[in-house]
């Protein structure tokens, strides 16, 4: 955080459900005049997941129980048991056992990973299973796959679709690691006639190297999309934009001690991004080289900064979740930590 914060204001108060919460508001002088509040609680049976629902944000305990994250006025946090269905788990033939579909709405509607393979035993997803082939759905209802050949496998458990280069037309971010080389973030773009790669980075360079994506925009303000990767997370991460110049990804961007993956972990999503001080340019929230502190960076105008810096007493576990909680117009941020701490920042424009 910025050395001369305006204000620190600690108090604790009791929500409607009964949950003691603990509220340090953190008031600083931030960029373009935003400010910055963290709201927290503790869940005692500790934190599973933090997800998107439709108007707000959802938590699952380790044992099973279900909340609604809901910030009150005077910026009191409680968590409200919720009832609410999940949508059932979408699942296709041949699909990798822990993988994700993923849902578009131009020329592919869908994309999934298949083929099962153990031909790749690095487990840093979990499990030594990985993916030998992409598959994805049309928007005119037609399935096409992507099969790899015996060196490389997808290492991934989700197919990221967005439009990277800017045709109006979505492809695919993946990560495809080589047996021999680790990790390379690649992209797979769909015709009529199939799928096929149409760009990748160089792989890192030795095996059992990986890499997790954290997502695509114009990150430097200069009107091309980029995407941002976190390179060997586990072992000092370096947060690298990579630009698609003809059928390679080219690293335009790049700085050391940031983290998104636990290693072991199934969570892919430890990391967002949003335009935190209203400057057109979108910003990254990504967890530091220890996931002890949430660092806010920027790019804009070629440059890279940080524009703030949240410390925490344990280990971030969950993904970072955006949404406006607060219902103020601006977009927050929810996760949660190893010690059970579940955090709300809330940003004011």
């Amino acid at each position: 955080m910025p050395r001369d914060p305006v204000r620190n204001i600690l108090s604790l108060a009791v929500a409607p459900s009964g949950v003691v919460i603990l509220m340090l508001c953190l008031v600083t002088p931030f960029v373009a005049a935003a400010e910055i509040s963290i709201l927290t609680t503790r869940v005692a049976a500790g934190i599973v997941e933090v997800r998107a629902i439709q108007g707000g944000v959802e938590i699952d305990d380790t044992e099973g129980a279900k909340y609604r994250v809901v910030v009150g006025k005077g910026s009191t946090l409680s968590l409200m048991p919720s009832t609410a269905p999940r949508d059932p788990a979408d699942k296709r033939p041949d699909m990798l056992p822990d993988g994700v579909v993923s849902r578009g709405n131009r020329n592919i509607t869908a994309a999934w990973l298949i083929r099962p393979t153990t031909r790749y035993a690095h487990g840093v997803l979990g499990d030594a299973i990985e993916a030998s082939g992409l598959s994805v759905q049309l928007a005119d209802g037609t399935r096409h796959d992507l099969i790899l050949g015996e060196g490389s496998v997808f290492e991934d458990r989700l197919a990221r679709i967005a439009d990277f280069n800017g045709d109006g037309q979505d492809e695919i971010l993946i990560v495809r690691s080589y047996l021999d080389r680790g990790a390379a973030l690649a992209v797979v773009g769909s015709t009529a006639d199939g799928l096929r790669l149409i760009a990748e980075a160089p792989a890192i360079g030795r095996p059992y190297r990986w890499l997790n994506p954290v997502d695509v925009a114009d990150f430097d303000g200069d009107g091309e999309n980029e995407a941002a990767v976190v390179v060997t997370p586990h072992i000092g991460g370096t947060l690298k934009l990579y630009r698609m110049v003809g059928e390679n990804l080219r690293e335009v961007h790049s700085h050391y001690g940031f983290s998104n993956h636990a290693l072991g972990s199934r969570e892919l999503g430890m990391g967002t991004v949003i335009d935190i001080n209203s400057d057109g340019v979108p910003d990254l929230l990504i967890p530091d080289e220890t996931r002890r502190a949430l660092r806010i960076v920027t790019f804009a105008g070629g440059q890279f900064r940080e524009l703030a810096r949240l410390p925490h007493g344990s280990a971030i576990v969950t993904a970072l979740v955006a949404s406006d909680v607060d219902g103020n117009g601006a977009t927050d941020v929810v996760y949660g930590l190893a010690d059970g701490t579940l955090l709300t920042v809330l940003f004011t424009p």
